[in-house]
């Protein structure tokens, strides 16, 4: 008979479902047993103590979407990694940010400029795969393929994934010039000419077969796209949805995420048609959108969003919910951490986690947090199902 493992994280601020409570967590084989308003860290010499030092004491938190795994496989154009080696150091940046669940995005459907080759997903998804049996990971992995629909390979890239249990979330977005997210063509011209380096010639050739993709392979894939998670029971996301028009389509469709909606209008007729509202940590960092679409905050302040997601910096998960709770009136301290815990976890579907409650998992991060000396929140510690990671 195994003698169960028990954790006592004491002294410290602890964040629930609606109060801060100073107090202590008992974690009992990797599920939390018990919340005390009382400080002590335990008296058994057998418990194993944490003194979290006044420090919060905050859920693990749960990133649905993040390209960061592209940047560590792919550090420079045209270089490539050893996929274990760059899945490692992935994992270990984002359990340093306090991620305890990763949905890591592996994009479907490959364009003239992109540095990847069908194929190569699927063959890091099965990389990532081994890390996990092989005890190479820190936290918990799993899959949200990034199908670009306007891509005239998406679909087969997708059926190459028919039967991976990993994959746990699918996004469609159309990434082509005039749509959605790049509706201002100037922004799209910032963003890709100058990524590219792309010569004009070369640009104007770009968007006409950009154009013509999205023209001849969006409304086909998504409907395609749509069958195949219906079947699958998979969540679906929309993405950089715009218009009415557009959100009317995702309801149509199931959809259960609303990914970075660019404009206040599409913003608010998601989330009162009960789509989980998703916007990025590092907008509200940087106070807007990097592509001139509207402000995370703005649809903070009209109560429409619900789920931060780090994007392209897994530092930001965190600092923007504390961000957010700094200034009282757009949020308190638990409704700005669920925005990166409890809500994420809820419209994904999982329910052993995402909130510091008995029987739920052992998922805790302690977070250092002094506004007064630099606004980024300090990790101190990461535990995952009650054991430290980072």
């Amino acid at each position: 008979m195994n003698t169960p493992t028990e954790q006592v994280f004491g002294n410290a601020r602890v964040v629930l479902a609606e109060s801060v409570v100073y107090g202590s967590v008992q974690v009992v084989d990797g599920l939390i047993q018990d919340i005390s308003e009382s400080p002590e860290t335990g008296r058994n010499s057998s418990v194993m103590t944490v003194d979290c030092q006044g420090d919060f004491l905050i859920p693990g938190l749960i990133e649905l979407h993040t390209d960061h795994l592209e940047t560590h496989y792919s550090p420079r154009p045209g270089v490539r990694w050893g996929m274990k080696a760059a899945i490692q150091a992935h994992d270990a940046q984002i359990a340093a940010a306090g991620i305890t669940t990763v949905f890591d995005c592996l994009r479907m459907g490959m364009e003239a400029q992109d540095q990847f080759e069908s194929g190569e997903m699927r063959q890091l998804a099965t990389a990532l795969r081994e890390a996990r049996d092989q005890n190479r990971l820190r936290i918990e992995h799993r899959l949200h393929l990034r199908c670009e629909v306007s891509a005239r390979d998406m679909m087969s890239d997708f059926e190459e994934f028919a039967d991976d249990a990993d994959v746990g979330l699918v996004s469609m977005m159309d990434h082509a010039p005039g749509q959605r997210q790049f509706t201002s063509l100037e922004a799209f011209k910032l963003y890709h000419k100058t990524k590219h380096k792309m010569t004009d010639e070369v640009y104007e050739n770009y968007i006409a077969d950009r154009v013509a993709g999205s023209r001849k392979y969006s409304d086909k894939n998504r409907q395609a796209l749509v069958r195949q998670c219906m079947e699958r029971g998979v969540v679906m996301a929309s993405h950089d949805d715009a218009t009415l028009a557009h959100v009317d389509e995702s309801i149509r469709f199931g959809v259960r995420l609303a990914e970075f909606p660019t404009t206040l209008e599409a913003a608010k007729a998601s989330h009162g048609a009960g789509l989980g509202v998703l916007m990025g940590a590092p907008n509200v960092v940087r106070g807007r959108s990097h592509s001139g679409n509207v402000a995370a905050r703005t649809l903070v302040e009209n109560h429409c969003l619900d789920i931060l997601s780090s994007d392209y910096v897994p530092a930001s998960l965190l600092q923007a919910a504390f961000s957010l709770a700094e200034d009282s009136r757009l949020m308190s301290i638990p409704e700005a951490i669920a925005t990166v815990t409890a809500n994420p976890a809820r419209f994904i579907g999982l329910d052993d986690r995402g909130e510091v409650a008995p029987g739920l998992r052992g998922d805790l991060v302690r977070v250092a947090y002094h506004p007064e000396q630099d606004p980024a929140p300090i990790v101190r510690s990461v535990w995952l199902k009650g054991e430290r990671v980072s």
